[in-house]
């Protein structure tokens, strides 16, 4: 990565989209909607529309995709496994933590961003009464190998004790290259070992083999990163690829999940053709 971001301006526009997103299909809380969120949601409806109708599926669908099924197995974590710490890296506006205590007052949710959007989302959620003792907003920068704002520092400081702690990263990992973020996932790694039973949660888009598709998601991609300043990846071409990535990292235990598994089971919209997004389970023994 050419340049290492040092505060959030380049990508909380893409975390305004996202969390407009989310609000007008019903999963948000209004106390997280913006108006710049709300003009980019009207700006991009045309280019989405379009995309819908020539390749069957555009960015809303892999938004609402990966934050559903994201969800799915978060809640399976909870309720089979008895997890009660969850820590949601690169936040923005997500709806996550309001959610999930709405469900599960018992959890302990923290969320985590670089600090000029960690500061923005902490002030939404205080005007609404969403922050507490069991509700909190922290400083990231996911880079940082040392200081208060270290991946380490902050699940030290967050969730002391070595009890398992859910940790999920969505719509973060994309922004970098295989080497930057692939160093990330040794680390955290790392620290989920210290903490048996964990869980890491994130999604991957594979890049497609139609060339016309391909041709067009490199080029949309590189308008994203110019916008972004970061480097916009398609990390895998395969499952097996991901996997391996993953193990090597020093997960023990990763399941690629394909969005066409859960049709029948959650409420998430279909891609006409094979979706190119996998939600990534990554654990460490109990």
């Amino acid at each position: 990565m050419s340049k290492k971001p040092t505060d959030s301006s380049g990508i909380s526009f893409t975390a305004l989209y996202t969390g407009a997103v989310w609000h007008r299909f019903g999963l948000s809380d209004d106390a997280l909607t913006t108006r710049q969120g709300d003009l980019l949601y009207h700006l991009m409806t045309p280019f989405e529309v379009a995309s819908k109708a020539i390749v069957g599926g555009n960015i809303r669908t892999f938004l609402l995709q990966r934050h559903l099924i994201i969800d799915e197995l978060i809640e399976r974590a909870v309720t089979e496994r008895g997890i009660t710490r969850v820590l949601e890296v690169a936040c923005g506006m997500s709806p996550r933590g309001i959610r999930l205590r709405q469900r599960h007052p018992h959890l302990h949710m923290v969320e985590a961003d670089l600090p000029g959007m960690a500061s923005r989302k902490a002030a939404h959620l205080l005007a609404a009464g969403r922050l507490g003792p069991h509700h909190q907003v922290m400083p990231v920068d996911i880079l940082a190998e040392t200081g208060d704002n270290s991946l380490e520092a902050v699940i030290g400081r967050a969730f002391p004790g070595p009890e398992p702690v859910i940790v999920v990263t969505e719509g973060l990992t994309s922004y970098f290259s295989l080497a930057v973020i692939a160093h990330f996932w040794q680390r955290l790694a790392g620290v989920l070992a210290a903490r048996p039973g964990s869980v890491y949660l994130t999604e991957s888009y594979l890049m497609p083999r139609q060339p016309l598709l391909r041709g067009s998601l490199r080029t949309l991609g590189g308008m994203l990163g110019k916008l972004t300043r970061s480097q916009v990846s398609f990390h895998f071409h395969d499952d097996g690829e991901a996997r391996q990535t993953f193990l090597r990292a020093g997960f023990e235990d990763v399941r690629i999940h394909n969005p066409e598994t859960f049709y029948d089971r959650l409420a998430i919209p279909r891609s006409r053709q094979a979706p190119m997004i996998r939600i990534i389970e990554a654990g460490q023994p109990d």
